[in-house]
């Protein structure tokens, strides 16, 4: 096993953190934000755009040229939990205010920068995939309660390379970390995601931390409760 790549609500940090204070943060400053920077996000609005033209759960229209219209439907797929690209482009660009005002500081399990260490210092790669946005991503890791831990970290893979249920997002991500996916060891608390991954051939671990209890089953899965053990039993690099 030459590389690990790992999910991070459940896995790396508190599930609460993102639903809790993260996603209520963006929600909160999103009007004011895009009133600020409509001009500079039509490639996010298009692509705003495109995803309400398919979706029948909206009621309302969309105007692109309308801070209101576009604020009002990004906040409604905050409250959806849709795992939309340009919703986790813009709320990275909320968060990275948030960070640098020292007003966000994010959690990570008491295990996680050792582990990371130790991984790093073993030669081994390490890569976030998350559903949350590269952007996003980085200042997480870099901004956390352990202090910086980018140095550990070199991928960051978002929903541009696909849905973190779909299997040939993992063919692509070995594809882009250069190493066949027998060599890649996958870590998630969601089931479907590690199917995926398997699908793709990648070695899988199901992290149990503050649900208790695998998300929708998992059974045939392989269990870790820490970083701690998460190396028993992979193949051998």
């Amino acid at each position: 096993m030459k590389a690990i790549l790992l999910d991070i609500e459940g896995t790396t940090t508190p599930i609460d953190f993102v639903h809790n204070t993260l996603f209520p943060y963006a929600k909160a400053r999103m009007g004011g934000f895009i009133l600020d920077n409509l001009g500079d996000l039509k490639f996010e609005i298009e692509q705003l755009t495109e995803e309400h033209n398919t979706d029948d759960g909206y009621k309302s229209s969309l105007q692109a040229d309308s801070a209101n219209s576009v604020s009002d439907y990004l906040k409604y797929l905050i409250d959806q939990d849709r795992k939309s690209t340009p919703l986790k482009t813009i709320q990275g660009m909320i968060w990275k205010q948030g960070y640098e005002s020292g007003e966000l500081v994010s959690p990570v399990y008491a295990d996680v920068p050792a582990a990371l260490k130790r991984w790093k210092d073993d030669g081994k790669t390490i890569a976030i995939y998350s559903s949350g946005s590269a952007l996003a991503q980085r200042l997480l890791f870099r901004h956390t309660d352990h202090g910086d831990l980018t140095q550990f970290i070199s991928d960051h893979f978002d929903t541009t390379v696909g849905g973190k249920r779909e299997t040939k997002s993992y063919v692509d991500i070995a594809q882009q970390l250069n190493f066949e996916p027998g060599d890649v060891l996958f870590v998630s608390d969601v089931s479907e995601e590690l199917a995926a991954a398997s699908a793709a051939e990648m070695q899988v671990r199901l992290v149990v931390r503050d649900r208790k209890e695998p998300v929708n089953g998992g059974n045939s899965w392989k269990v870790i409760s820490s970083f701690d053990d998460l190396l028993a039993g992979t193949a051998a690099s």
